[in-house]
């Protein structure tokens, strides 16, 4: 976990290639990717609220799943079929309408079958987390 195998264009180029439902939409941006962590951030649109104007469990769990599927791609390369075993979602507060959501992820352990790691997701500028996940993703064999 020293050095990214993925730059964010190279990320940006095969999640366009492999993964266009989830990328394509231009709503999600990579900011960083450096092979140990990952900040994505998701730009508002009302799409994103649930019911009494705050953001909905699913597009925040969404995003974190996409985040650190992105961090780590930049650790171990283009390995497309690299999927989630487990993610644990503690919502904290109310995602504001009106900010984007970032999502800082960081991976803990990566193995040669299982990497683990957790994701901050935040609403705009706040430092207050609206939610921290951890997940766990499985990593095919070659």
């Amino acid at each position: 976990m020293t050095h990214a195998r993925m730059s964010v264009a190279e990320l940006e180029e095969f999640l366009q290639r492999e993964f266009p439902q989830a990328f394509s939409h231009g709503d999600i941006s990579i900011e960083t990717a450096d092979g140990r962590t990952s900040l994505l951030r998701q730009r508002y649109s009302d799409r994103m609220l649930r019911p009494g104007g705050t953001v909905s469990g699913p597009t925040l769990m969404a995003l974190a799943d996409f985040a650190m599927y992105v961090v780590l791609l930049s650790a171990i390369g283009p390995v497309a079929l690299a999927v989630t075993t487990n993610l644990n979602i503690n919502f904290l507060r109310k995602g504001q309408p009106g900010q984007d959501v970032v999502a800082v992820a960081k991976l803990l352990k990566l193995g040669r079958r299982l990497a683990v790691g957790e994701v901050a997701l935040l609403s705009g500028t706040s430092p207050d987390p609206i939610a921290h996940v951890t997940s766990t993703y499985s990593i095919p064999t070659a």
